[in-house]
């Protein structure tokens, strides 16, 4: 695992923590999901 990779995999967790902290988890869950998704089709579309 690169440097590049352990930074952004940190900040997601970092990213967790503070939902976590201010109650924001299922706004979080939801948007990764819309993401992973959106990622996902345009990956499929520009193949």
């Amino acid at each position: 695992m690169g440097l590049r990779s352990s930074l952004y995999k940190v900040a997601r967790i970092m990213g967790d923590v503070n939902a976590v902290k201010k109650g924001k988890v299922e706004k979080r869950v939801v948007r990764r999901a819309a993401g992973k998704v959106t990622g996902r089709s345009l990956g499929k579309l520009f193949k």
